[in-house]
């Protein structure tokens, strides 16, 4: 209301255009907002109630004229006690019938509104995301600045090394049959700066994976990529620990004054079923055998086949759901019989409030038995308990993803409310089973817990025939790693880098690589640590996806100006594409398709 009576211009786009006897109302919409403009019959020149009447939707105009106050208020409306009672319109462009509604809530589909993108941008929940985004990224900068950081950038056209998912490949015209790689992340280049002695270097910096996608992936993503030398584990936990909460005091104006919790690979897996749980709620996991070990000793004695033969038995307790009818629990045996989910069925046990117990497996456990594993697991007059039984990898990954489906049912997963945490202490290797060989958990450069350094140097990381690999000394190293995880999501992760030549060799070792491919991939950074290269660690975090989790959403393409879809395509440019056979020719390449 302070502008009244002030002379104003607006330009923007025509959101709709209402009519109400001798009224007219434009709503007009800018990156600003929506504002009334409004025009009446006998006030308002005749050419410009003729110009009104022919504007469609998205139309661009330029009006002039007078804030007054509404005499219908809209207090939903940012601006909805004033309108521009209007003296003067320009129409700038007119536009053709959009091919979805451009509003909070639109009538377009996913693969309609990638394609007309630049449409898609004009809507308010877009442009609070981009906006959201920027403001992440000036946090960022800000606190990084102030805690001496440069930002240095390093190349896009590079060699392909090995870090774990597919390279996109750049063939060189200049340098026939050969090709650049572009960078899964910065991670030699970082290191090298730590080596030149900038010891503190970030970017945001775009990545590039060719990987299978789905809708929290992007072949092309952006990053928070950091280096510190000098430092240890804990050095770095506490800078970026404080980058989180200067971001979120930043954007959501609360101060969070609470170390992170601090959890271990071993205990995620135990207590959650996977290494980046979400701690919003409890619901952990009841482990009632594992590995043929039976740790509730009420299963024991039964006849029944499923729990005396399957490797792992887990359970969890769903708070107040024992009224869930038959209905509801074959809905959700059906659910974790899905493909994704991959199990044959489910066994609950109903803690009544009446102090009875009444299960699926009433068959086999008498009511003793099943107060028994109540007991066990913790459980509460009223709680539902859910069993899952099978072998020990899918039934762990598949109970925690159930645990997550009764969170979201329940409402325990509030999007605004934000609780991370540190996962350490990551296996340094896994077990490639097909080649009974070891491979890198995180990437080749990571080194191991200093107390296990001497095993990784002292011992053949080769896996004897017929010795079981749990058995080798390898499976039991520690990497000196570590994720931050913010509500069930790993936003990012690092770890304190090995830049002593000896370990780097037998790292690459390790992972089956022979003296002559480790020279030929890394020479150069092999070479790097012969001069004075220091301890140094850093940290990646995933940027486009805490600006999603931020935003209180788990998808991060709406927080991407022009995204590509689940297929890698960019349906808006129709790329990728074909290239013209001279095109081609240039590069010395021939295609098969």
């Amino acid at each position: 209301m302070e502008h009244a009576g002030t002379e104003v211009t607006l330009a923007g786009w025509v959101q709709y255009v209402r009519k109400n006897g001798a009224m007219t109302w434009i709503v007009l919409r800018d990156r600003y907002g929506l504002t009334q403009l409004m025009f009446e019959e006998g006030n308002t020149h005749a050419d410009i109630l003729d110009t009104v009447k022919a504007l469609g939707r998205e139309s661009v105009i330029q009006a002039t004229g007078k804030v007054i106050e509404r005499y219908s208020k809209n207090m939903d409306m940012p601006t909805g006690e004033i309108e521009i009672k209007v003296e003067k319109l320009v129409v700038l462009n007119k536009s053709a019938t959009p091919p979805f509604k451009i509003e909070e809530e639109t009538d377009g589909g996913d693969e309609l509104r990638m394609k007309y993108r630049y449409l898609d941008l004009r809507r308010p929940v877009l442009k609070r995301n981009l906006e959201l985004r920027y403001k992440v990224n000036r946090a960022v900068r800000n606190y990084l600045d102030g805690q001496g950081f440069w930002d240095i950038e390093t190349p896009f056209l590079i060699k392909s090394t090995p870090e774990g998912a597919r390279d996109f490949i750049v063939p060189s015209r200049m340098n026939e049959g050969q090709f650049y790689a572009l960078p899964q992340s910065p991670q030699t280049f970082k290191q090298l700066l730590m080596v030149s002695g900038y010891d503190r270097y970030y970017q945001i910096v775009k990545c590039f994976r060719d990987e299978d996608l789905r809708a929290d992936r992007q072949p092309e993503f952006s990053q928070i990529d950091c280096e510190m030398c000098f430092v240890e584990q804990e050095d770095i936990l506490q800078t970026f620990e404080g980058l989180f909460k200067h971001v979120y005091r930043d954007l959501k104006g609360v101060e969070m004054t609470e170390a992170f919790p601090r959890m271990t690979f071993d205990d995620a897996m135990w207590h959650y079923g996977n290494d980046k749980p979400d701690i919003r709620f409890e619901m952990k996991l009841q482990n009632l055998k594992a590995k043929h070990a039976v740790y509730c000793e009420a299963l024991s004695g039964a006849d029944f086949k499923v729990t005396n033969e399957s490797e792992t038995i887990i359970a969890i307790c769903v708070p107040n759901a024992s009224e869930y009818t038959r209905k509801q629990t074959d809905e959700l045996t059906e659910w974790v019989k899905r493909p994704q989910i991959g199990m044959t069925g489910l066994l609950f046990i109903k803690c009544n409030t009446d102090g009875t117990y009444k299960s699926s497996v009433d068959k086999f456990f008498s009511e003793d038995k099943l107060r028994e594993m109540a007991t066990f697991c913790g459980a509460q007059p009223g709680d539902l308990i859910l069993i899952l039984a099978g072998a020990e990898a899918r039934t762990r990954k598949a109970i925690s993803e159930l645990r997550l489906e009764m969170g979201n049912r329940l409402g325990l997963r509030n999007p605004e409310v934000y609780k991370p945490l540190w996962v350490i202490d990551f296996p340094l290797f896994e077990h490639d089973e097909e080649g009974n060989r070891w491979v890198a958990r995180h990437h080749p450069f990571t080194a191991p817990k200093p107390e296990h350094i001497p095993v990784m140097i002292d011992n053949d990381p080769r896996i004897a025939e017929g010795q079981p690999y749990y058995e080798h000394p390898y499976n039991d190293i520690k990497a000196n790693a570590y994720d931050m995880v913010l509500n069930g999501t790993e936003i990012g992760g690092g770890s304190i880098r090995i830049f002593q030549r000896e370990l780097q060799e037998k790292m690459f070792a390790a992972l089956g690589m022979s003296t002559e491919e480790a020279h030929e991939k890394f020479g150069f950074l092999l070479g790097a640590f012969e001069y004075g290269a220091p301890p140094h660690g850093g940290l990646a975090l995933g940027f486009d996806r805490f600006c999603a989790l931020l935003g209180g959403q788990e998808g991060i393409r709406d927080y991407i100006a022009f995204p590509k879809n689940n297929a890698g395509r960019d349906v808006m440019l129709d790329a990728p594409s074909a290239v013209d056979d001279k095109q081609l020719d240039e590069l010395k390449l021939k295609t098969t398709v």
